[in-house]
């Protein structure tokens, strides 16, 4: 028995190797991504955003907030509000609801999906592997009068975009245990192009994919290690990979730091409040020479768990 147990342990060890394997394999090619979807540096604790299969992972109802103000001090930086919630209906159903709202410049973008996701175990220790699906709507603002038009006259600036409303529909794959966690998505697999028949004003969106994985190591009794990676890849830009490393001590206080490749540096915290409430922070330090205009990105961060039974739980789970 004891020999069996090992092997699982081996096997779970190695999915997760394979996993980050594979995700570097896949943040290769050189050509790939644009900044369409919105950015986190908190990714690790907002994943349902970008991958449906994470919906009803943590078995439990969860509602998550959260707000990210980018490049502070600038005129029409990026503003992010992201709310979510999800439900574990069984071991092997679980659902959700988000709401996104991204302002930057003249646009304002609002998103609704819901997601689905169906779980299979994969071992006896708590492997499981989930496949999402996403559906929902996009909204899109664009007004002109808010830039600095230097030709009036041309036709791209004659009329704004208005309540442009386009479908979405993504996919999603997350592998995980108590321990560890490897997953691939693309939240929207169309590509749209919002136009007005009587301009040639156009917004145009590209699918992003994204692949994340993370692993926790027990350092002692009471202290966590976590590394993570996020990578994004839209097609027309540069990969975007985000690292992260956080420590969770005596289940309560989280400390980390993060690097965007290329773009910034980040530290993050979070305070366990209740097992129930985890509230989180982080500030991002831009390293391009954009960061000579501005005093760095914020983001706040709040979960509310209800879990089953109104048991509560010793150990919360590290993502």
């Amino acid at each position: 028995m004891k020999r069996q147990y090992n092997t699982l342990l081996k096997l779970d060890a190695l999915s997760y190797g394979i996993g980050i394997v594979l995700l570097l394999i896949l943040l290769c090619p050189s050509k790939s991504v644009a900044q369409q979807d919105s950015q986190y540096t908190q990714y690790m604790y907002n994943t349902s955003t970008i991958n449906p299969a994470y919906a009803g992972t943590r078995g439990s109802l969860n509602f998550t907030g959260l707000y990210r103000t980018q490049w502070v001090g600038l005129d029409g930086a990026p503003e992010t509000l992201n709310f979510t919630v999800s439900n574990a209906f069984n071991e092997r159903v679980g659902a959700g609801l988000s709401f996104v709202q991204d302002k930057i410049g003249p646009s304002n973008e609002s998103t609704i999906t819901a997601d689905f996701a169906y779980v299979l175990p994969m071992s006896d220790n708590g492997l499981k592997l989930s496949f999402g699906l996403k559906g929902g709507i996009n909204l899109l603002d664009v007004d002109y009068t808010r830039l600095n038009i230097y030709n009036p006259g041309e036709n791209v600036f004659q009329y704004n975009i208005d309540n442009r409303l386009t479908p979405i529909i993504g996919v999603g794959m997350y592998l995980y245990s108590d321990k560890g966690y490897f997953g691939v998505s693309v939240p929207n697999l169309l590509e749209t192009t919002h136009y007005d028949d009587t301009t040639v004003s156009n917004a145009t969106e590209k699918f992003n994919f994204y692949a994340i994985a993370g692993y926790v190591f027990n350092l002692s009794s009471n202290t966590k290690f976590k590394p993570a990676v996020l990578g994004k890849a839209v097609y027309g830009a540069p990969v975007a990979i985000d690292l992260s490393a956080n420590f969770l001590f005596n289940e309560k206080f989280t400390l980390g730091a993060a690097y965007r490749l290329d773009a910034a540096v980040s530290a993050l915290a979070g305070f366990q409040v209740s097992d129930q409430v985890f509230i989180g922070y982080a500030y991002d330090y831009d390293t391009t020479e954009l960061g000579n205009y501005n005093s760095g990105s914020h983001e706040i961060f709040l979960r509310w768990e209800i879990f089953k039974g109104a048991r509560p739980i010793v150990s919360p789970r590290f993502f």
